[in-house]
This record gives C-alpha cells, sequence and structure tokens, in this order.
C-alpha cells in the first residue's frame, strides 16, 4: 500500500493554485504544453528512437524548445556520444511492456548523463497521464509539504521512483490537475509566488551580463559561480579530494540536494576517507544567515546521510570575507572559509590590414 497524502497538504495546494494559474510561470510552462506534447511525442515512440538523430534528441533538452526544464542541455554531448546506446535506451525506457522500475535502471545505467530529471522528463512526454518527474525541485518541495517516500538503504532508482510517482499521481488526482502543471506548480513554490518570466538560463543570459561587466564584477557575476563549482570542481584543489555526492539514478544529486530545511549548495564526499562535505555559497546573505543555513544543512547530513563513523565538514565560499565572518567560525569546529579571486579581462589586438 502505499503511501497516503494529509488532506491538509492538499487544502493548501489548493490555495496556491489559484494565484498560480495567473502567475508568469503558468503562462510560460503549462499554456505551451499541448505544442510541446505534440512535436516530442512522435520523436519518443519506439519506431522513432531507433533511429533517433542527435541533432533531434539535443532539441528536446533545450527550454526554448520543451518550455519546461532549463539545465537538461548540459548533458547533450554526454549521452549523444554514443547514439547507438542512447537509441537502446530510449527503447527500454518506453517500453510499456516492462515494470517501470526494472526498465528505469537499466537505461538510466547505458547512457552517462541519463539521470532522473532527464529520464523522467521523457517518460512525461512520452506517457503524460501516468508518469511524473522527479528531479531536485519537486524532490525539494514533497520534502518540505513533508510527502516524501521512505527508501530502504540501497534501494534501486526505479523502484524509488515508483514510489515517488505513486505520490505524485496522488496529487494530480486530488487537485484536479495534469502531471505537467504539476510539475510547473513545484516551479512556482520555488519562486515563492514569482510573477517574472522564465528565462532558459542558457549562454544568452550569461553573454549579455558579461557585457556590462564592472570593476565590481569579478566573476561574470555571482549567481554563476554556483555552476561553474559544480562543472569545474575536479578542477580546482579541492577536487583531488572530495567527489559530487551520487544516488542511484542521479550522479549530480549533491548539486542543490534538496532536503526539509532546504537545499545544499554543492554536497561532497570524501574519495578515500569517510568524510561528508557541505558547501554553502555565500550571496546576498548576511554572515550571520550563512553561518546558520551552513550549520542546519551540516546537521541534517549527520542525522539524515552519515552513518557511524562518517565525519560532516562544512566549508562557506564568498568572494569577501567580513570580520563578522570570521569570528563566527572562530567558534565553528569543521567549517571552513574560502575566498574566490576570478578575473575578467578583454584584451586589444591589433587588426591586421593588407596594403
Amino acid at each position: 500500500m502505499g503511501q497516503t497524502i494529509h488532506p491538509d497538504v492538499i487544502g493548501k495546494l489548493r490555495g496556491i493554485i489559484e494565484d498560480f494559474k495567473h502567475s508568469a510561470i503558468y503562462k510560460d510552462v503549462v499554456v505551451p504544453r499541448d505544442a510541446v506534447l505534440a512535436r516530442y511525442q512522435p520523436v519518443f515512440t519506439d519506431e522513432n528512437v531507433k533511429n533517433i538523430s542527435a541533432d533531434e534528441f539535443r532539441s528536446f533538452l533545450l527550454f526554448d524548445n520543451n518550455h519546461h526544464w532549463t539545465g537538461l542541455h548540459r548533458q547533450g554531448s554526454r549521452m549523444c556520444s554514443n547514439m547507438s546506446s542512447l537509441s537502446k535506451a530510449l527503447s527500454i525506457l518506453i517500453d510499456e511492456n516492462r515494470q517501470i522500475s526494472e526498465r528505469l535502471d537499466e537505461a538510466v545505467n547505458m547512457v552517462s548523463g541519463m539521470g532522473k530529471n532527464i529520464a523522467t522528463a521523457i517518460l512525461t512526454i512520452a506517457y503524460p497521464d501516468q508518469y511524473g518527474v522527479w528531479n531536485n525541485r519537486s524532490e525539494a518541495n514533497m520534502k518540505q509539504l513533508e510527502i516524501w517516500p521512505d527508501f530502504y538503504h540501497g534501494e534501486s532508482f526505479g523502484n524509488r521512483y515508483v514510489k515517488v510517482n505513486n505520490i505524485l499521481l496522488q496529487l494530480r488526482d486530488a487537485l484536479a490537475i495534469d502531471l505537467w502543471t504539476l510539475d510547473a506548480l513545484w516551479w512556482y513554490m520555488d519562486e515563492g509566488g514569482s510573477e517574472k518570466p522564465l528565462d532558459g538560463g542558457g549562454e544568452e543570459g550569461v553573454l549579455s551580463e558579461l557585457s556590462s561587466v564592472g570593476k565590481e564584477q569579478k566573476f561574470g557575476l555571482e549567481r554563476h559561480l554556483h555552476e561553474f563549482l559544480r562543472d569545474n570542481w575536479q578542477h580546482i584543489e579541492l577536487g583531488k579530494e572530495w567527489t559530487l555526492y551520487k544516488e542511484p539514478g542521479d550522479e549530480e544529486a549533491g548539486y542543490e540536494y534538496p532536503c526539509d530545511v532546504g537545499r545544499i549548495d554543492l554536497l561532497f564526499k570524501h574519495k578515500t576517507e569517510p568524510q561528508w562535505l557541505v558547501v554553502e555559497l555565500k550571496r546576498n546573505q548576511t554572515s550571520d544567515q550563512t553561518v546558520g543555513q551552513l550549520l542546519r544543512y551540516v546537521g541534517w547530513v549527520k542525522k539524515h546521510l552519515a552513518v557511524e563513523g562518517e565525519e560532516v565538514h562544512g566549508l562557506i565560499i564568498c568572494r569577501e570575507a567580513e570580520k563578522t565572518l570570521r569570528y563566527a567560525l572562530e567558534a565553528v569546529p569543521n567549517v571552513e572559509l574560502l575566498v574566490y579571486e576570478v578575473e575578467f579581462h578583454l584584451k586589444k589586438q591589433e587588426v591586421m590590414v593588407n596594403k
């Protein structure tokens, strides 16, 4: 018997939905649903995936085309590096003659980069009435609402998804909305009821900001530090000892790891020692807020992830370390502080003219 959702949770979500339907997120994500399904359902059919092209698959990963999920395009190169394996994995993933738990486990293990977010997004496209999306956003909100299912140690990704999807289906029925709209609702809740239009988070936004870099903007704007550390961790000094935390079906689980007290910016495990590392990036918070947030996450990891004998360390990364932050960390064991320095330069070049 699956987990049952408390009526209070349903009531809370019903209250949010009314405002959600008038939001920019509803307009940008829910309204294009039928057009997206019409375009990509034929792509993810058994006949088509046998000969799917890299360009065809990559197009789906772009927010401008799927109108729903940002960041999927990051895995395009990895997933399309072996199109034969990708084609076979997609055939397995959409095969309704097999148990969903079995085919999810097999498909994600066949293709590097096909984690829970991409695999379940494809399932939602192929079978929008049957399968919901499991990504960090849906997981974080379900944990906040205390409707996240329990997993036993070592439980497979496929079996975990069955439990998650059971809750998503209950929410769909109780709220009288489809699974696509439910996934957009998580986004709306993440933004705190934001009315801001969405963008795909792609290179265009980064480039437009870099074009206006001033003397105080040393790193192409701080909001890109998070992605930079995720993508380049192995190339910096700390990457020699620490690796991004992984879970079944998710090679990048440690990026924005969702828990019931927020989202951990970056979560790592030591490569050889029984140790965890919780990384908090100081952006616009005060020093007290940053330290308090980090300690909450460290405590959560100690209680929910670390086992007996494992240590949990903390690390704050910031551009400037105020005196208040330094004093606070003097009293906190197992927490370190790093200051980043990255410069952005434009160099004028001579233009060669043939005379």
